[in-house]
């Protein structure tokens, strides 16, 4: 039997269709060794609670400010906060989008993210307002109960103290 040209050129596209057939089927089933975003977004949340304390002692404050200086601690500790927010509203937005809550679940979610922005919201606010009294860096951390203002100075005169609480 005699191969003509038309053949050859024949055979060869059909095996080259098989072949992208095949990988596109491989390449398209998902694999048990591939670990959903989902699942490892909910299993830091078990980890870490957002507003945890972590208390320090004056050995450690005097570490660190002889390891950075205070313009590099303010802007770590932003870059820091702005991170643990960004992990916080992640995983609300990763819990509210679960079809497996009820109603109540879903009420509480939100209310966390409704407190978590005006926890934001209030920081950004006291910030402003300690900044345009003099004061060149500040940081102000808001929790349900408290708030903590870290500013940038050598010391704090009793009038400056009080404008800070005011």
């Amino acid at each position: 039997m005699i191969l003509g040209k038309k053949q050859i050129v024949l055979a060869s596209l059909v095996l080259a269709l098989g072949i992208a057939v095949y990988l596109n089927y491989s390449f398209s089933t998902p694999e048990s060794n591939y670990i959903s975003t989902s699942n490892a977004k909910e299993s830091t949340i078990d980890e870490e609670n957002y507003g945890d304390a972590q208390f320090v002692g004056k050995n450690d404050v005097e570490q660190a400010k002889s390891n950075t200086s205070a313009s590099e601690y303010f802007s770590e500790a932003k870059l820091t906060r702005s991170k643990n927010r960004d992990e916080a509203v992640g995983a609300l937005k990763v819990m509210l989008a679960d079809a497996s809550l009820d109603a109540q679940q879903k009420a509480d979610l939100t209310l966390q993210a409704t407190e978590l922005a005006k926890s934001i919201e209030t920081e950004g606010k006291i910030e402003n307002l300690i900044k345009a009294k003099g004061f060149e860096e500040c940081m102000v951390y808001c929790s349900e109960d408290k708030v903590d203002v870290i500013i940038k100075t050598d010391s704090l005169l009793d009038n400056e103290v009080t404008q800070i609480r005011d």
